[in-house]
């Protein structure tokens, strides 16, 4: 199976065309004929690029997944407070919501069953890189609460992903960060 870093441009603009739709609207909310439109091509020449939907699909969840990872790696290097990268992590969910979109791997999640196994070992690895950068960094903002870390990482995660599609259908902006806040507040006190 091919990989985001050898994409062409045009199949590069594929790919972005289709993480948008998947987060606006999920796996069925889109066709090929969608993103031809989106992106100025004919649906032939997105077959050329993705032979199928889950070609297509693979190589979006894999690059949506590294670069959350990157982005928790970089959330690491700019924040020094552990608090703070929690906030910076909160920011990344609100930023998402704000733009009209749900977190790609919490939609395709709620599918994951009945997707191929590339794509669900994509979702795994995201939930599970999450959880893990999540409880380690629970563990250094509130120390006294180090073991329960592991369980408020699921919480926080649930939480932020959660937000985003209750905040999405209430149109309340900024749920994931109200969520956040107030799952810190609890910790604080």
């Amino acid at each position: 199976m091919r990989t985001y870093t050898d994409l062409s441009i045009t199949a590069a603009r594929i790919v972005d065309v289709a993480e948008s739709l998947i987060q606006r609207q999920g796996l069925n909310g889109f066709s090929y004929n969608n993103i031809a439109r989106a992106v100025g091509i004919r649906k032939p020449s997105v077959h050329h690029h993705f032979s199928t939907k889950a070609d297509l699909v693979h190589v979006v969840t894999q690059r949506y997944v590294d670069r959350f990872i990157s982005q928790l790696e970089r959330l690491d290097h700019s924040h020094a407070a552990p608090k703070d990268k929690l906030l910076s992590y909160a920011q990344l969910f609100q930023d998402t919501s704000q733009s009209a979109r749900l977190c790609l791997c919490g939609m395709l999640g709620a599918e994951s069953e009945s997707l191929p196994n590339p794509i669900r070992e994509h979702l795994q690895t995201f939930f599970n890189a999450n959880l893990l950068w999540l409880t380690a960094t629970l563990a250094m903002a509130w120390p006294r609460r180090a073991g329960s870390a592991q369980g408020t990482a699921l919480l926080l995660l649930s939480s932020l992903e959660g937000a985003m599609i209750v905040g999405r259908t209430l149109l309340v902006n900024d749920a994931p960060m109200q969520a956040a806040n107030a799952l810190f507040d609890q910790l604080d006190s």
